[in-house]
This record gives C-alpha cells, sequence and structure tokens, in this order.
C-alpha cells in the first residue's frame, strides 16, 4: 500500500472514531420523548361504554365503543344484595336508571327490572365478559371493597381473552386483586396525586396510575414514566382537552367521546 493510500485510510479511522464518540445517546424508554412528537400513539379508552352517545355502563354503550375503535372500555363494578356483581357507577340507581335505591340493597331481580336508558337495564360482569370477549379490553373498576377476588374469579371462569386492568381508587383492592391474581395488570386512580405517586404504585405493585385531566403536568409524567408505570388519564372530552393530554406523554386518555381521540 503506497504512503497517499495510508493517509487516506487513516484518516477515515479517525473520522470514523470521532462519528461513534458523539452519536448522541438515549436513555431509559425507547418512546418518543415528551412533547418531542404531536403524531405519538395514545390508546383510545371509552369512558362508561362510550357514554357521551349511548347511555353508561349498558351493553349498548359497549358495542358502540368497539364500533369506535377503543383499545378498552372502562365500566364501574358493584355487587347486589344477593351477590351479583353489575354494572353500576353511583351508590344509588337514582341518576342513572328510572329506579331509586342502594345497589347493595337490591337483588339482580331488581336492577334487570330498571331502565338505563334506551330500555336497556344495567348488565351483569358476565354479560359484559361475553359482548366484549375478542373485541376490546376491559378497565374493570372496582367501586367498593370486598368485590376483588369474586370479580377476578369471573374474570378467569369466563375465558375472557382480551386485556383486563383493575382499576380503584381503594388501595387494599388492589392488593386483593395482585394476590387473586399476581399477574395482573392494576391501575392506582387518584383525584389528587400525593407528593410521590410513583412510589404509592410502586408499593401496591400496580402497572398504571389514573389520573384527572387537571392534575396532570410534564414533570408528574415524566416521574411515573421513569419508575415504568403507564399513564391513563380521565375524562377528557373537548378537542383541547385530548390534545393537552398528547402533548403531555400520556399512554391512554378515557374519554365519553373516544371517537375524539
Amino acid at each position: 500500500m503506497n504512503r497517499s493510500v495510508s493517509d487516506v485510510v487513516a484518516l477515515l479511522w479517525v473520522a470514523e472514531l470521532f462519528s461513534i464518540s458523539f452519536q448522541p445517546r438515549r436513555y431509559g424508554r425507547t418512546e418518543p420523548m415528551l412533547n418531542e412528537s404531536p403524531t405519538r400513539q395514545v390508546l383510545r379508552i371509552g369512558h362508561r361504554g362510550a357514554c357521551g352517545y349511548s347511555p353508561e355502563n349498558t351493553l349498548v354503550s359497549i358495542e358502540q365503543a368497539i364500533a369506535l375503535g377503543c383499545a378498552f372500555t372502562e365500566v364501574d363494578i358493584r355487587r347486589t344484595s344477593d351477590d351479583e356483581l353489575v354494572l353500576l357507577h353511583d351508590e344509588r340507581v337514582n341518576r342513572t336508571t328510572n329506579g331509586r335505591g342502594r345497589v347493595s340493597a337490591l337483588t339482580l331481580s331488581d336492577i334487570r327490572k330498571l331502565d338505563a336508558g334506551g330500555g336497556q337495564s344495567p348488565p351483569t360482569l358476565g354479560d359484559v365478559l361475553k359482548t366484549a370477549n375478542g373485541r376490546i379490553g376491559l378497565i374493570l373498576e372496582l367501586k367498593t371493597g370486598g368485590l376483588a377476588y369474586d370479580v377476578c374469579a369471573t374474570v378467569r371462569a369466563s375465558g375472557f381473552n382480551r386485556s383486563v386492568i383493575y382499576a380503584s381508587f381503594l388501595q387494599e383492592e388492589l392488593q386483593h386483586v395482585r394476590r387473586a391474581n399476581p399477574n395482573a395488570q392494576t391501575m392506582i386512580l387518584f383525584k389528587r396525586p400525593p407528593s410521590n405517586p410513583g412510589t404509592a404504585a410502586m408499593k401496591l405493585q400496580a402497572t398504571h396510575v389514573g389520573l384527572r385531566i387537571d392534575t396532570v403536568t410534564t414533570s408528574l409524567v415524566t416521574a411515573l414514566h421513569t419508575r415504568d408505570l403507564l399513564v391513563f388519564t380521565y375524562t377528557a372530552n373537548t378537542p383541547a382537552e385530548i390534545e393537552r393530554m398528547k402533548l403531555l406523554g400520556v399512554d391512554g386518555i378515557i374519554s365519553d367521546f373516544p371517537d375524539r381521540i
């Protein structure tokens, strides 16, 4: 090899070293940085089915969420006086049906006679699992204590083959879910997050954190992502609210109008 060729090879070798040395490094999560891309993928999640379009927590509303292409729909679980698991958000049936009284004081037969809108009665958890199976994931919010073991058992017995996330504001319920199903996905819900929500979630071995839209900040999302926690927010309905949640880098948005996500 003559000298001029040797010099060229040496220069190329040095240039390659500098190129390698000064390549930018990425640490931590492999997804785009917050605010890096407005097209970052966010999960579309229907709220109580898709309750902006159909009566909440009904099979019609769940069908609506499926039709709108939701990855998940969130529904609320309570127990009747005869130990049946039904979909109702409130402690009483007054707001969402044509009946009156506490869910816990009514039998399933009583619940079946109620009209939750459009001639739909509040369904059981079993009804929902059959409707959603193979079609949409479920976020099951446990509204009261003492539900975890029966809800997990019902899901297991149903053979449901899509993702399930067990959610609650009640930390003890999520502990019971973890005991009933060590591999479960769980989401701790906060109306107002504590000073260190990541620590609270990690103590529960939660996989997700659910935040109200007015409490979400870039620093909070970053801190939760650092702990490998997924962040879902509720309930974003206007285009401005939805766009803000996307820019803050959340992983999933729960909405009454999920087609807007």
